[in-house]
């Protein structure tokens, strides 16, 4: 057995494109970290959730993304937080998103559309 202090990041992204009708699937997602996870040589672990923001006014589909300080790849709480930082740039390009939220136990930080 090997255990290991928790540290925690959620990255939240929605499936649709902006504010157009382009929606994209929880599949088109899952593609593209598994691609992410493979391109690394130091090994990495995510979870994909199917999750629902509902807001004033309407609600949109969306996934959150979880990583965790694994104990079969252990890195620390900054390198965590780096790699969701990443992670969360790339989807916001990839899937065209005006803004993405990152959820760490101390902050919450969200990124805003490419400029």
């Amino acid at each position: 057995m090997r255990t290991v202090e928790t540290f925690t990041a959620t990255i939240y992204l929605g499936l649709r494109e902006g504010y157009t009708d382009v929606v994209h699937s929880i599949d088109e997602v899952e593609e593209f970290l598994q691609a992410y996870c493979d391109s690394r040589k130091d090994g990495l672990c995510v979870t994909v959730t199917k999750t629902k923001f509902i807001y004033t006014g309407g609600f949109d589909d969306g996934v959150a993304i979880g990583l965790i300080k694994y104990p079969r790849f252990v890195r620390n709480d900054n390198t965590i937080r780096i790699i969701a930082f990443e992670i969360a740039y790339k989807l916001r390009e990839e899937f065209k998103q005006n803004r993405v939220s990152l959820v760490f136990p101390d902050k919450t930080s969200m990124i805003g559309p490419v400029k």
